[in-house]
């Protein structure tokens, strides 16, 4: 119940403002290509201007307000329909600018999560490595993969003999499975979110204890440069996808709980999804590359491929990821 009609009128105008300069600029230029910043807040601002209308019809004496706002309300709905309609076929172009101007900047947006996912993974791998150094016969137990259960030097020395490379046509049938595999695991990673991220936190827990069981094997077995050969060329995007998968489940976890916002929870939910789709299609991309480098340039070792170059890739497609997360979509950035 609104008890100062005009203090309210004043405190609203201008979100009724702004919601008529974005759906004159979508009338405008109906085709243009929007980000989904915009988008949200035009329907951030149709839903709390439908919300004002309903309180300003208990005013009989403002007729002339109440036709003014059900016509905005009105354009608002149409446009965000339409919208919908028009942006389910989902073109390149669009797809390109989910991944390279919104996801970086929706990880930015969250800070808090994707520090907490790193954390736990790197708990993990501390407690993979402590585990293994006081049980070595636990190996078979931390590490769940037949191929990283065997003795390192054993596998070294099988893998620089050429024993185990295979045709081209394999490794793209190998480079496939990775990705079905890896994107299973990080929309689990995401999904468990729905558990008020607790199912998340597991996961990203256990991923790290199976990354440090299976460093300090290699490092303990004297192969540290052939781990970094191995790893490093797929390891530095695949491993920030899995964090990123779980950043988005450790959002999801913290909107269900809603602690400190007074909003509902549908509102909360409305309010992050964007940035989830956002991060999950950068997820999607990342770990489509990183499956590609595994299959065609992780599986190749000395003497075919210098490990010296390996790691270098690997630590270039680093650096320049960091600064992708870091600086990819700042020009355009709302705050």
């Amino acid at each position: 119940m609104i008890l100062d009609l005009p203090r309210f009128v004043a405190s609203a105008r201008p979100r009724w403002t702004e919601l008529e300069s974005l759906l004159a600029s979508v009338e405008a230029g109906p085709d243009a290509e929007r980000d989904v910043a915009f988008l949200a807040r035009l329907h951030l601002l149709y839903e709390r201007t439908a919300a004002d209308l309903g309180k300003v019809r208990t005013f009989a004496s403002e007729p002339e307000l109440v036709r003014h706002l059900e016509a905005l309300v009105a354009r608002a709905y149409a446009e965000v329909h339409e919208t919908r309609d028009r942006r389910s076929r989902l073109s390149l172009r669009r797809l390109a600018g989910l991944v390279l101007r919104d996801a970086p900047r929706a990880v930015r947006r969250h800070p808090r999560s994707l520090l907490l996912a790193t954390l736990l993974t790197l708990a993990g791998m501390a407690f993979g490595a402590l585990a293994l150094d006081v049980d070595p016969a636990a190996k078979r137990s931390l590490v769940p993969f037949e191929h990283l259960s065997g003795d390192p030097a054993e596998r070294v020395r099988r893998e620089e003999g050429g024993g185990s490379r295979d045709a081209d046509g394999h490794r793209a049938a190998f480079s496939s499975a990775l990705v079905t595999h890896n994107v299973r695991v990080a929309v689990l990673a995401f999904a468990l979110g729905g558990t008020a991220g607790a199912g998340t936190a597991v996961l990203l827990f256990h991923n790290g204890v199976v990354l440090g069981a299976v460093g300090l094997d290699y490092v303990r077995a004297g192969q540290t440069t052939f781990l970094l050969g191995w790893l490093l060329p797929h390891g530095t995007v695949e491993i920030p996808a899995f964090l990123l998968a779980g950043q988005a489940g450790l959002v999801l976890g913290a909107s269900l709980l809603g602690r400190g916002s007074r909003w509902p929870l549908p509102a909360r939910l409305r309010g992050v999804l964007p940035d989830l789709v956002a991060i999950l299609a950068l997820v999607v991309a990342l770990l489509s590359w990183a499956a590609i480098v595994e299959s065609f340039l992780s599986q190749h070792h000395e003497p075919a491929l210098p490990y010296g170059l390996k790691i270098g890739f690997g630590l270039l497609e680093g650096i320049l990821l960091a600064v992708f997360l870091l600086r990819a979509g700042r020009d355009r950035e709302t705050p």
